[in-house]
């Protein structure tokens, strides 16, 4: 049985029979009694499935379809005539059943049922590729065991979506891109995804960003607002920097934990919510539990599966390849007519630099670089900063191993040829097949 569902009919007493009966087995339904207004209700709601009058008084029951199946709707058409041509031309238009009135109840909840589950599928569906991409991403956190360990545990933790997540690592070192991918690959991903930096802010601000405020809870507090946490519902909190909230704030967010609910500043009424708590710092927390800065009970509780992201500088360089190749990829997307190469000498460069700003300061070099090459075919040593191009950023020479110039060689050609195989190895002079071989070899997915 679908969980919403949307009549469109102009007669009020099916609206009401239809409606009420809906209900009693337990769907959220929503009535209207024109097309424009239907079409408007659907934009906003989005219900599982749409049951639709062929006669309205604004406009045509096909038109109205049409427009309902433009935005995504699942369409049952309901009509007092029995009108085959229509039934047929309805169907082509992408109704998923056509029902005569009198409608029989029976047939209607089953029909519903079975519209509702395609949908449900359908929903599915785009979770699954979306899943399948992020879990390529998974892969750009790199190839050694330490990495691969690491992805494998965000993906575990991502399908335990009630366990809270502490994120531990200096800063730029990627946790909020961490706490995104675990969001992204839970059961919570059509949930909501909202951050929050609890650093710099004074507690009682940040508690009415997290837990909302009644009207007159504080001098501006001119009507109600939500907070973050009633926003988040059904979804993801990422609070980062977390080693910062105030003293007085860490009671409040234990509570939230442990009851699932909150009040809103200067309110009475406990509030529940279904939200996964995410946190990361930079700071060393059993520290602070030592030194009396950080409650040991929320601690605890938020620590229930850390996870560390290391620093640039201690990752191999087949990682740092792997989180260089990502970021290139993600940046040439969003500045077009800049290149997503590098060349050699750049690599070198670039893979040899100690990063003290880590994945932040990588991904700022890297867009900085493709800007200046905008136009040319790859980014040369002249566009990276000036420490880079003296060596001072790049530390000891290490220069590419043979495999790894073979590697992004191919990845190069690869990407040129946007994943053609057959072109690719002609450019490189080899086989299609030495090629494949290759491409699993440096587990390349292009």
């Amino acid at each position: 049985m679908p969980d919403s569902v949307l009549l469109i009919d102009d007669d009020e007493s099916v609206l009401r029979a239809i409606g009420a009966y809906l209900e009693k087995i337990g769907a959220e339904v929503h009535r209207e009694a024109s097309g424009q207004a239907g079409i408007e209700t659907f934009e906003r709601v989005r219900p599982d499935v749409v049951i639709l009058d062929l006669h309205l008084p604004d406009a045509g029951g096909l038109d109205v379809l049409e427009r309902l199946k433009a935005l995504g709707a699942s369409v049952i058409l309901l009509t007092g005539h029995g009108d085959i041509d229509t039934a047929v031309r309805a169907m082509q238009l992408g109704a998923e059943h056509f029902l005569t009135k009198p409608v029989d109840m029976t047939h209607l909840v089953a029909a519903a049922a079975r519209v509702s589950e395609k949908v449900r599928l359908r929903r599915q569906n785009v979770l699954l590729r979306s899943h399948e991409h992020l879990d390529e991403g998974l892969d750009t956190l790199g190839v050694s065991p330490a990495m691969q360990e690491l992805a494998r545990q965000m993906q575990l933790l991502a399908a335990s979506d009630r366990t809270t997540v502490l994120l531990t690592g200096e800063s730029g070192t990627g946790k909020g891109w961490a706490a995104r991918m675990v969001h992204h690959l839970s059961p919570r991903a059509p949930g909501p995804f909202v951050e929050v930096n609890c650093a710099g802010l004074s507690a009682t601000f940040l508690e009415s960003e997290l837990f909302g405020h009644e009207r007159g809870a504080f001098t501006d507090a001119k009507e109600r607002r939500q907070g973050l946490f009633e926003l988040a519902d059904g979804g993801t909190i990422f609070l980062d920097e977390i080693g910062d909230l105030a003293p007085e704030l860490q009671p409040k967010l234990l509570k939230v934990l442990e009851t699932k609910t909150f009040r809103r500043l200067g309110g009475s009424r406990e509030l529940k919510v279904d939200v996964r708590l995410v946190t990361a710092t930079n700071r060393d927390l059993v520290g602070d539990v030592k030194a009396g800065k950080f409650r040991e009970d929320l601690f605890y509780r938020l620590s229930v599966m850390p996870l560390h992201l290391p620093p640039v500088r201690e990752r191999s360089r087949e990682d740092r390849l792997a989180l260089l190749t990502r970021i290139l990829g993600e940046l040439h997307a969003q500045l077009p007519g800049c290149p997503a190469e590098c060349s050699i000498e750049a690599f070198d460069r670039l893979l040899s630099a100690p990063w003290p700003g880590n994945v932040r300061e990588m991904h700022n070099v890297i867009e900085r670089a493709m800007i200046l090459a905008r136009g040319q075919p790859h980014i040369g040593v002249e566009h990276l900063p000036a420490d880079f191009r003296k060596g001072g950023g790049a530390g000891r020479h290490q220069p590419l191993t043979l495999e790894e110039v073979e590697r992004v060689q191919i990845e190069r050609a690869l990407r040129h040829h946007g994943g053609n195989r057959t072109r690719a190895a002609q450019e490189l002079g080899i086989s299609r097949a030495t090629l494949i071989n290759k491409i699993k070899t440096y587990a390349l997915d292009l």
